[in-house]
């Protein structure tokens, strides 16, 4: 057992509360103080709000809109930088799904490999359970295991420190994450590793440095030895071709449909506006086929008891594990469509094409926020020529 959810009620409530809590620290003292992890349970200078974001018990729209009532654009620039990179991140993969089905295909053969290498699986179970030796990594190890959660900057000394100084394939790594993190996402934790590994912006790689770990973490880890002194670029493929977006699906409503949620998207608020009586609602369960190995359970937990925390009173939550489970729940309640929140690139959608991919399935229509629509057609190079459209994104959803 962990204490994440502890840390991290899942409830629609406390993701309101945290937010309006960190909004007055959103601008010039999160730009200062935002690189400084002081360790679990004291993450003061940073919003904590991505297990939320990333179920999207809150979005962009929420919370920038909630920062902007009190801070000017040039003072929360930094912070509004943060919340986009997500935007981006997700957008970026999702014109180049293939990434995703080459990470799991490396994770697969890596899987094998770590069952017939002796050392490598040493080297691998040491480094999951905190048993390296190097100090601020085991910290880092057992500080997110048990609580579901990592400052950002530490994730980042984290796989460098994996990928340079252990040596480990940075898939493992992201694996790892993605098995324990709350806010794990697909995009974002995928593209981050490879950022770090000098995949993802070619030639570009991230060193962690004694140093910079000493004075980002108040001097907590001081004079860390053994650490790499440089960090050459992995070696890997070209990303791929850019694929076009498909258009989001129509929502021509019959007089019997049922809404589905699935991990990627649990906004339950947001659907009813656009199809507000729903025959029966659901929860798509596809946690478990993010990794090989098994996932933390309180990843699930925290997602599925988020779903049900935006359910109106009286409501109840089927939860389906399979395409044949959503078939069968539409048949029970003589459903005529389902609708469901976009899924983007990652278990949750390849579900979705599982079912649609059944004979005689009710049919299935995916709705994707304007802002998705908007924002992801311009993630085709780097962040910062994204981040010259951030601007007019906001725009078009107001102040």
């Amino acid at each position: 057992m962990t204490d994440a959810l502890t840390q991290f009620p899942p409830t629609l409530t406390e993701a309101r509360k945290r937010l309006a809590q960190f909004v007055p620290h959103a601008g010039v003292e999160y730009a200062r103080l935002r690189n400084f992890d002081h360790g679990p349970g004291a993450h003061d200078h940073v919003s904590v709000l991505s297990p939320y974001i990333r179920a999207r018990l809150l979005d962009e729209t929420a919370v920038t809109r909630a920062v902007l009532a009190q801070h000017t654009t040039a003072e929360a620039d930094k912070f509004l930088a943060e919340v986009f990179w997500r935007t981006y991140w997700k957008g970026w993969i999702q014109q180049r799904p293939t990434v995703w089905d080459q990470y799991l295909h490396d994770l697969n053969r890596l899987r094998d490999d770590v069952q017939s290498q002796a050392g490598l699986r040493a080297r691998w179970e040491e480094a999951c359970l905190g048993q390296t030796g190097i100090a601020p990594f085991d910290a880092w190890a057992h500080e997110l295991v048990s609580t579901g959660y990592l400052h950002n900057h530490a994730r980042m000394w984290f796989a460098s420190i994996w990928i340079f100084t252990l040596q480990l394939p940075w898939q493992l790594g992201a694996d790892f994450f993605l098995r324990h993190l709350l806010d794990g996402d697909v995009a974002v934790n995928t593209l981050s590793w490879r950022w770090v590994a000098g995949i993802q912006t070619r030639g570009k790689t991230y060193l962690a440095q004694p140093d910079n770990i000493a004075k980002f973490t108040g001097g907590r880890f001081e004079s860390v030895t053994g650490l790499a002194s440089e960090a050459p670029p992995i070696d890997a493929p070209e990303p791929p071709a850019i694929v076009p977006l498909q258009p989001s699906d129509p929502l021509p409503l019959p007089a019997r449909y049922g809404i589905l949620l699935h991990g990627e998207d649990i906004d339950l608020p947001r659907m009813l506006r656009h199809a507000s009586e729903p025959v029966a609602i659901a929860y798509s369960e596809t946690t478990d086929r993010h990794s090989p190995w098994t996932m933390a359970p309180h990843v699930a937990t925290f997602r599925l008891e988020a779903a049900r925390s935006v359910l109106p009173d009286g409501v109840t939550l089927d939860v389906l594990a399979d395409a044949q489970a959503i078939s069968r729940w539409a048949q029970l309640h003589r459903l005529e469509q389902i609708v469901a929140p976009y899924a983007p690139t990652g278990p949750a959608r390849q579900a979705l094409d599982v079912y649609e991919a059944l004979q005689d399935g009710v049919p299935l229509s995916l709705y994707r926020r304007s802002l998705d629509s908007t924002a992801w057609p311009k993630a085709t190079k780097g962040f910062f020529p994204f981040r010259k459209h951030i601007p007019d994104l906001i725009a078009t959803f107001g102040q």
